[in-house]
């Protein structure tokens, strides 16, 4: 099997973070939820989870980051902790169902939504920024990496345009944790939303937001801490404050090595290998006849995704051909990115996404391309 569907979950894992799951699966206590040495080491591990996250995306309080079981859970966190009704709050074409129904939701509870439009290549019109803020604007709610295309929009200008306006920016690093350098700093985040399964190569059912210092959200999700069980209300610290109930520690353990390996690696180098990969296969498949390539490949820099049709072969069509000739692995359809889907034009086909990750070779993407080849010859 060649495997290109690493956007949405990682295949292949390093043991290290296998033998950390099954180690903790045999050993561990409820973390936060005992003095015994089972419960102390589950929390010792959660910890030092929390820590490595803190380094790699450059998070300064290790307590606030918070862990979720995915980048969904995360979102809705941010998002429902922070915007009210009466609130209005600006976010883009790219997004996945993950900000946009949330968004949605508090839009019918009172909260105001307006959304950046792309055009039809999927470029976003930064230029009406402007025209979109509102004296009601709270925050912008803006994907790193489109996990349709790989576009990433300028997060620098998002980024300007919330400093000098007062507005919290949330950034969804679903498509680049793990995969390329990630910093809040550098990003001018408020709250950075990960998954673990993706790039960073951790278990699934791991997540995670990180907060900067002075952004305070309301609990979205209430219940046990493990502290303060006194009170009627969920403990106003972090990260208690935001993480309800039993913690993932198996998981969490996982993601521990899966964040130790990147680091070992460095973002920076895994970037370099995936997005090469990317555009190898695009190159080759770009200028067959009836292969339609979407998105922006003229940037300098770009999550390892490619979204393509072929000729009048619905995207389910493709893929199917592609996993029963071929054994190759992608996904098609609409990719919980609908808006995205509009602006191109594909809504009613969808698309075939190829994503690369850090376990790919060259003899692969040669091999996939080759098939695209073949299939738009039919």
């Amino acid at each position: 099997m060649i495997y290109l569907d690493n956007a949405a979950t990682a295949l292949q894992r390093p043991q290290r973070v296998v033998d950390a799951v099954a180690a903790a699966m045999t050993s561990f206590g409820n973390p936060g939820r005992g003095a015994h040495g089972a419960a102390l080491s589950a929390e010792r591990t959660v910890f030092a989870a929390r820590q490595a996250v803190a380094e790699l995306f450059g998070c300064k309080d290790p307590k606030r980051v918070v862990f979720t079981a995915n980048a969904t859970e995360a979102l809705n966190i941010a998002l429902n902790g922070l915007v009210s009704p009466g609130d209005h709050v600006i976010s883009t074409d790219l997004e996945h169902n993950s900000v946009l129904r949330p968004l949605y939701r508090l839009q019918a509870q009172g909260a105001e939504v307006d959304f950046l439009p792309a055009d039809a290549q999927g470029r976003l019109d930064y230029t009406k920024l402007e025209i979109l803020l509102k004296k009601n604007t709270k925050a912008v709610v803006c994907t790193h990496a489109s996990n349709l295309t790989g576009d990433m929009p300028d997060i620098k200008c998002i980024a300007d345009f919330c400093k000098t306006h007062g507005l919290l920016l949330v950034t969804d690093a679903s498509q680049t944790a793990g995969c390329m350098p990630v910093s809040m700093d550098a990003l001018g985040a408020d709250v950075l939303c990960f998954t673990g399964h993706t790039g960073l190569l951790g278990p699934q059912g791991t997540g995670g937001l990180c907060l900067r210092t002075g952004v305070e959200a309301k609990p979205w999700c209430v219940g046990g801490s493990g502290a303060q069980s006194a009170l009627p209300t969920q403990p106003q610290q972090y990260p208690a404050r935001l993480e309800a109930g039993t913690r993932n520690g198996h998981g969490l353990a996982g993601l521990l090595e899966a964040v130790r390996e990147t680091q070992e690696r460095t973002p920076e180098a895994i970037h370099k290998k995936t997005l090469a990969l990317a555009r190898r296969f695009t190159a080759q498949v770009r200028a067959l006849p009836g292969v339609a390539v979407y998105g922006d490949w003229d940037t300098n820099d770009r999550a390892a995704i490619t979204a393509l049709n072929i000729g009048d072969l619905s995207s389910g069509e493709a893929a199917d051909l592609l996993w029963e000739r071929w054994e190759i692995a992608v996904r098609p359809g609409l990719h919980c990115a609908p808006r995205l889907h509009r602006a191109l034009g594909t809504l009613d086909r969808g698309a075939v996404r190829f994503s690369f990750g850090r376990y790919n070779t060259e003899e692969e993407i040669d091999a996939a391309a080759r098939a695209v080849e073949e299939l738009s010859k039919l």
